[in-house]
């Protein structure tokens, strides 16, 4: 039996002053597991409430909250405009503290509402001079900085739509994301810096610049943006747009074709952007909130959301291991964060090198760590409390870029139990289901969610049937979205995830397609063929292991000199995250007749489900191909 005995418990003062329990009393609840089923009872009633709750601005009458329940193709607030941006920049103080620009090798920057502010309306009045307005695309090759924060709110203060991609992005990745949306303006940086080391983007925003033929203008970060954006006495102002208008377009990768351009609207993040911070993350007015991330993963957004709220933001630029991994640990200190989030990739990584952020640092406000993209390990819980403090707040969620939000995560009311994310979210009606669409419990399962969320995609961009939409999320349970991760929720409401249940390559949050994996080894001269698949750590929680299987061409050898080749080729054309954690040889790709890569049996099969169970050799046009993996899993599963 698990040991499940809380590793932390909420002190009385922190419920008592919680802003969810000012919600639980309001609305007549005995406890949160009977608040979340009064959420998710009438989702309508709901999301008034939190409409009301979060004093939401907009034009129009919200007493329409829900049109139509279907999924996919609800209909949220049909008779309200508003403005995302709007709510970031309302009742602040100017001379107050907005955001905190720290960068590898750079003292942190503070910058106040005013500057914000006052950035944001240069921007604005220097894309409405390029004739940029509703609806316009303009897109970002930027790094985590506060000028891209403040373009972004300039973009989606006109009503045009933002999409951005992190420049550790490869030439052809970047391509086959922005090229999608036909963008008028491009924003890129011509170099980052990550490791110590100073990497040259130029050719990369020269490649851009040629594949996307609908810019009318390309502005560099550092060398144009002052002449682009020079000041202005236009004042900041906001266009409100429906509920559902375009706020940003984001990416997640599937195993065939482009990348997914997911569509978000204004209202949604809204609503589930002060939903989290303000309910689930407790974040109060002085707060100063940190989650590491680049501009390429949806916590980015998620941090930009948190402005939205009456806390600052923290933000950090560059490597979080250089010059060691105490880098983040001393910002959280010099800067007095309050809550500090991250990859579960990071955390582990501290504990496995031993280290004590306490000794030698105060930490004195950090009293929250969150923690997301991969699952985390039971270990780390225990090191989080050991080594940071027993009064720290580990709060582990789960989500998606899909719903730029969470389905499940932490409450500042309930217990904190190793390896375990607390609850699942207010307005979530998330769910473990079998093959055969039955709810377990205690049972490893399907994440779904059977009811819809006002952040579920409005569209995806090049999608005007809707049908791949309807792949990606209501294929296998008509009218239920189906995430694509593998959970069991515990009879108290409470989670463990298991990784992902497709083939899609979630490394630190960042998911890649397959297809955009093998587009780079498939271009190594010695690479006949490959397969690649993640696969979770054995109890499925930490850091899994990321394989590729290459068959080498004819009267070539997988020798270091082709796998350094294979593993740069990757890092450039893909993403540093998605270089793999092994390279083995193998004789041939098991494929179906229609000739599709085996990569969700061979991942299931390396852990350890039943190969009988999992794929029908008579599906296969070589299925003695499958001999090789079944030998090499089980070597492996004895390894581990």
């Amino acid at each position: 039996m698990t040991d499940r005995a809380p590793i932390w418990t909420p002190p009385a003062d922190l419920v008592a002053s919680a802003e969810m329990t000012r919600l639980l009393r309001q609305v007549g609840a005995a406890d949160y597991h009977e608040l979340w089923r009064w959420s998710v009872d009438d989702l309508p009633r709901f999301w008034a409430t939190m409409w009301r709750w979060f004093d939401i601005r907009a034009d129009g009458d919200p007493s329409t909250v829900l049109a139509d329940r279907s999924m996919p193709g609800a209909r949220w607030f049909p008779d309200v405009a508003l403005s995302f941006p709007e709510h970031v920049f309302r009742d602040r103080d100017d001379a107050g503290v907005a955001v905190v620009a720290a960068a590898e090798g750079r003292a942190p920057v503070e910058w106040t509402w005013g500057r914000l502010r006052e950035q944001t309306a240069r921007v604005r009045a220097g894309l409405r001079a390029m004739g940029v307005g509703r609806g316009d695309r303009v897109v970002g090759y930027l790094p985590n900085t506060a000028e891209t924060i403040a373009a972004f709110l300039a973009v989606s203060s006109l009503g045009a739509v933002w999409s951005c991609c992190s420049p550790d992005f490869g030439a052809r990745t970047v391509i086959d994301r922005l090229s999608q949306v036909e963008p008028a303006v491009l924003l890129a940086v011509d170099h980052y810096d990550y490791g110590g080391q100073r990497f040259d983007r130029s050719e990369v925003v020269d490649q851009l610049r040629a594949a996307l033929p609908t810019l009318r203008r390309t502005v560099l970060l550092g060398e144009d943006w002052d002449e682009a954006f020079p000041a202005t006495a236009e004042p900041l102002e906001f266009e409100r747009v429906p509920f559902d208008h375009p706020l940003w377009i984001v990416y997640s990768s599937g195993t065939t074709g482009l990348p997914k351009a997911i569509v978000h609207g204004h209202g949604g993040p809204l609503l589930e952007h002060q939903k989290t911070w303000r309910l689930h993350h407790d974040a109060r007015p002085g707060d100063r909130v940190m989650w590491t991330t680049t501009t390429g993963w949806i916590m980015w957004n998620l941090v930009v959301g948190a402005l939205t709220t009456p806390v600052s933001a923290v933000i950090y630029d560059g490597s979080v291991g250089h010059p060691d991994l105490g880098v983040l640990w001393d910002l959280i200190d010099d800067t007095g964060i309050t809550m500090f989030g991250t990859g579960a990739a990071y955390l582990h990584g501290c504990m496995k090198r031993g280290l004590r952020p306490r000794e030698g640092r105060k930490l004195a406000r950090l009293r929250a760590i969150g923690s997301t993209g991969s699952p985390l390990a039971p270990d780390a819980y225990r090191w989080v409390s050991d080594a940071v403090g027993e009064h720290i707040w580990l709060c582990s969620a789960s989500g998606g870029t899909d719903v730029a939000c969470g389905f499940v995560g932490g409450s500042p009311l309930l217990p904190v139990r190793a390896g375990e994310l607390q609850a699942k979210l207010l307005g979530v009606d998330a769910q473990a289901w079998d093959d055969q669409g039955r709810p377990v419990v205690d049972e490893v399962g399907e994440l779904v969610v059977t009811q819809p969320m006002p952040s579920m995609p409005v569209k995806f961009w090049n999608d005007p049937g809707g049908e791949r939409y309807r792949d990606s999320y209501f294929s296998m349970f008509p009218g239920v979205w189906r995430h694509g991760d593998w959970i069991r929720f515990t009879p108290d409401g409470a989670s463990v995830i298991f990784g992902r249940s497709d083939a899609t390559i979630n490394r630190a949050g960042i998911r890649m397609g397959t297809a955009e994996i093998y587009a780079a080894v498939l271009a190594v001269p010695e690479v006949a063929d490959a397969l690649v698949v993640d696969v979770p750590s054995p109890d499925g929680t930490g850091d899994g292991e990321m394989i590729l299987f290459v068959v080498p061409a004819d009267g070539a050898e997988l020798t270091e000199a082709v796998a350094d080749e294979l593993r740069a080729r990757i890092r450039r054309d893909c993403s540093p995250r998605h270089v793999p954690n092994r390279l083995v040889t193998v004789p041939a790709v098991p494929r179906t007749l229609s000739g599709k890569a085996l990569e969700i049996p061979i991942k299931r099969i390396l852990m350890g489900h039943d190969p009988g169970k999992t794929v029908d050799p008579s599906t296969l046009a070589n299925p003695e191909s499958l001999d090789w993996y079944l030998d090499f899993a089980r070597t492996r599963l004895r390894a581990v």
